[in-house]
């Protein structure tokens, strides 16, 4: 069976460095055999690899591209807690925050990217809960934000 790095190699994805908080909070914190990853944003080599808000200053297809960087960097942070990502047993929760001009209603067409990679990497065990949120503004001006719960061994 491969391993998570394995499958992402295959979707043409590999982890990045894990990112530094930008504030005053942890990546991650494990609890018993949860652990909890930080809001992510779509950085990429230390840069947002977009800013704005969703549908006119950030297409959906470039939020979605967010919120698939949003992923590995998350990845990335679990990998650094844990050692390896085959501890990871199941996908538990995402919650997905896009920042939203007002009436815009596709939140879920942003988290799906995000959804849809796990699945892939973890199989039956990548599927989740998930909340797909608007927010007026997100962190250094990211178009999205994506928080993460896995069950670990």
């Amino acid at each position: 069976m491969p391993t998570p790095e394995e499958v992402l190699a295959t979707l043409g994805h590999s982890l990045p460095q894990a990112p530094k908080p930008v504030a005053a909070y942890i990546p991650s914190r494990q609890a018993g055999n949860l652990l909890y990853i930080s809001g992510q944003i779509p950085v990429r080599d230390g840069q947002l690899i977009h800013k704005g808000s969703v549908p006119s200053q950030v297409s959906i297809e470039l939020a979605q591209q967010c919120a698939l960087q949003c992923t590995l960097n998350g990845l990335a942070v679990a990998k650094a807690a844990l050692g390896e990502l085959t501890r990871v047993r199941n996908v538990i929760r995402v919650g997905a925050f896009v920042c939203s001009e007002p009436g815009f209603t596709e939140q879920p067409k942003v988290a799906n990217a995000c959804s849809e990679l796990l699945v892939k990497v973890f199989g039956e065990s990548g599927k989740h809960a998930r909340a797909a949120v608007g927010s007026i503004a997100l962190p250094l001006g990211a178009p999205v934000e994506i928080e993460f719960l896995f069950e670990v061994e």
